[in-house]
């Protein structure tokens, strides 16, 4: 630095009014590519070494690239909707951008700890009809600032905390990605199998349409039962109708989750329905004991409270004097021969004496974001309670479900065939025969909301506590790659 101010000390001084001009720009030029790659910038990661686009432990960590562009031109496991929703859903890159913003922060923080320099340098040309007189002046000042009360420690705890509550954040938005990508993933899966259940009571209708016209044109039924049969059958195509475009709009939903557009040709992989899960039966209050330690967005919620405390001392330091340690040193030459170099050291100290009551007012305002910060906490953790026992009954009435709803649809398989076989032999009524297939219909279709159901409360109830990511979907049955 002293080097490059000597040189630039000579080519000032004897200076015509053009050469001025010419040097001045040549500086513009020289001054930003000089500071560039100095010690007042860095183009490298000071303090964002812990912050990742995806937190540890939501991704397959044996995946070389999972985050890598696929074309989705095969069925999609669980595991693959989960990685693509973490890559390319926005969600994802807003919160990390954000924990980022709030790393880089950190760093401002911790450069109140560091000397202040600031090196000027300033030249004249004065020109007038008998003289030529020019004048360069450089000019460094470093400043330390040696005792304020606390506030240097209290900004950078209030970063510090500020950093924690973003990384939390960006795992509870992570956990939130998760479960909308999983519960997208099984509401497609269940629309499938109720698209493929009223196409199965559509033939089943369809055939009890044919045997009532065939037995009304061999006059052994009347025409009441061929058009109630044939209302039937109609209904139930225009059922199966609604269910395909049911089915396009999950799969729309699942590509939106995944973050590719909506209209993108997807397949999901084929899993067993049929399987009837354990019963479940677990200590509620260890679950929600267990939630209020793990949940990312009330781990938010504590840090927010501590920055929000920081920020109290920091309001009452900034009220308080500052004491700061000075130098400086000035060198001036002029086109007259004459040189000056002055140098100083010293201590100043910094007494703030009437604001009109302003730093009264921060250190009240700072006061009340506390205790809003701490209600705001106190109600997240009773959510999390509610949150954690909502999951827990809804998952236990879901496994009590899927039993029952496999007792009902074997009984009304069973009613169903027999009142069709009991019609065609013509000891039946069409009524009774409908209404069997109507009741067969609806227990498929509680059976395959019971499994949903099922899923979607296991899934919630693992965010509710928190532990839903890379190994508890890789439990899951519907999780093997294909």
């Amino acid at each position: 630095m002293r080097r490059f101010n000597t040189q630039l000390l000579k080519s000032f001084s004897n200076l015509n009014f053009s050469r001025f001009f010419l040097t001045f720009f040549l500086l513009s030029a020289l001054i930003p590519a000089y500071a560039f790659d100095s010690i007042w910038y860095s183009d490298k990661d000071l303090k964002e070494g812990n912050i990742q686009p995806i937190p540890e432990g939501y991704i397959d960590p044996s995946s070389n690239d999972p985050c890598v562009q696929r074309t989705y031109d095969k069925p999609l496991s669980l595991v693959d909707v989960t990685e693509a929703a973490l890559c390319h859903n926005p969600q994802t890159k807003e919160v990390y951008a954000n924990a980022k913003v709030q790393a880089a922060q950190v760093g401002v923080a911790r450069s109140l700890f560091f000397p202040s320099v600031t090196d000027t340098v300033s030249t004249s040309e004065n020109k007038t009809r008998t003289t030529n007189y020019s004048n360069v002046t450089n000019k460094i000042v470093a400043s330390y600032l040696l005792y304020d009360f606390g506030s240097r420690d209290a900004t950078l705890e209030n970063a510090n905390q500020l950093l924690k509550a973003a990384s939390a954040t960006q795992n509870a938005t992570v956990q939130n990605v998760l479960l909308s990508a999983v519960n997208a993933f099984y509401q497609v899966h269940a629309n499938k199998a109720i698209l493929n259940a009223s196409i199965e009571t559509e033939h089943l209708f369809q055939e009890s349409y044919k045997s009532a016209e065939a037995k009304y044109i061999a006059g052994v039924a009347t025409p009441a039962d061929k058009l109630q049969a044939q209302t039937s059958f109609a209904n139930a195509t225009l059922t199966k109708i609604k269910n395909e475009g049911i089915l396009k709009v999950a799969y729309g939903n699942l590509a939106n989750v995944m973050g590719v557009p909506a209209s993108m040709r997807l397949e999901i992989a084929d899993a067993q329905l049929d399987a009837i899960p354990e019963m479940i039966d677990q200590d509620i209050e260890a679950l929600i004991e267990q939630a209020r330690l793990q949940r990312p967005d009330l781990l938010a919620s504590e840090a927010q409270l501590k920055a929000s405390l920081a920020k109290i001392e920091i309001a009452k330091a900034d009220s308080k004097p500052t004491v700061s340690l000075n130098l400086s040193n000035t060198r001036s030459d002029d086109s007259n021969a004459a040189f000056s170099s002055n140098s100083a050291i010293g201590l100043s100290v910094s007494i703030p004496l009437f604001g009109g009551y302003k730093p009264t007012y921060l250190i009240r305002s700072a006061e009340a974001t506390a205790e809003l910060n701490a209600s705001q906490r106190d109600q997240l953790k009773l959510q999390v309670s509610l949150d954690v026992w909502t999951a827990y009954q809804n998952l236990k009435t879901a496994n009590e479900s899927i039993t029952a709803s496999n007792v009902l649809v074997l009984s009304a398989e069973e009613s169903s065939r027999v009142a069709l076989g009991r019609y065609k032999e013509g000891v039946g009524n069409i009524i009774d025969t409908l209404n069997a297939q109507s009741a067969l219909a609806n227990a498929k279709q509680q059976k395959i909301q019971s499994v949903l159901n099922w899923n979607i409360a296991r899934t919630t109830l693992a965010q509710s506590i928190g532990v839903l990511d890379n190994a508890m979907i890789q439990k899951l049955p519907e999780a093997k790659k294909q």
